[in-house]
C-alpha cells in the first residue's frame, strides 16, 4: 500500500514536497537532495509524519 508523505528540509524545516512511498519495501524514512525555495540551495529534505 502506497502511503502519502511529505518532505521538510532539513535546515529551516519548512516543509516543500510531497510524494508517496511503499511502506513495505522501503520501511525507513526517505531522504532526498532537493531544492529548497526558502533557503535558496539544494538541501537534505527528510521524511515527516
Amino acid at each position: 500500500m502506497r502511503d502519502k508523505v511529505i518532505l521538510a528540509c532539513g535546515q529551516c524545516k519548512r516543509r516543500n514536497y510531497t510524494t508517496k512511498k511503499n511502506k513495505r519495501s522501503t520501511p525507513d524514512k526517505l531522504e532526498f537532495k532537493k531544492f529548497c525555495r526558502f533557503c535558496q540551495t539544494h538541501t537534505v529534505h527528510k521524511e515527516t509524519k
